[in-house]
């Protein structure tokens, strides 16, 4: 029993659409991020301006990155017994989410990653679909 994955991502949302034995199953994982959002606290009263802003900016962006990590890491559990997984997306999440696999050595089961812009559920669905089933 062959199970295909692909899987259309960005720092908001993933879309997971899932090949067994003909048939599909679709999945959606939203990140509850908003992007790179301004994070109120972390600065030092005493610190000059420039330093406090720059502690601030540290703080936002550890946050955000901690809150990838755990949504990547969702992503990873809902495909981990993938035997094949093709992902595509707009930005950097689905290069970001290659490299997570690769640290957890599933990457040889990734079977490629392409930049496509914004798509509905139906337009991910129809697009895995044709790669796998073509």
């Amino acid at each position: 029993m062959k199970r295909e994955v692909g899987l259309w991502i960005d720092h908001r949302k993933t879309v997971i659409v899932t090949f067994v034995n003909g048939s599909e199953m679709t999945k959606e994982i939203r990140s509850n991020i908003a992007s790179h959002a301004r994070i109120s606290g972390g600065s030092h009263p005493n610190a000059p301006v420039d330093s406090r802003q720059e502690m601030a900016e540290d703080t936002r962006d550890r946050r955000f990155t901690n809150h990838l990590g755990r949504y990547y890491e969702g992503v990873i559990l809902s495909i981990r017994d993938a035997d094949a997984i093709w992902i595509f997306g707009p930005g950097e999440a689905k290069v970001e989410l290659g490299q997570q696999l690769e640290r957890e050595h599933l990457g040889r089961r990734i079977v490629g990653i392409e930049t496509v812009d914004k798509m509905t559920a139906r337009q991910i669905s129809a697009r895995v679909r044709k790669h796998y089933l073509v």
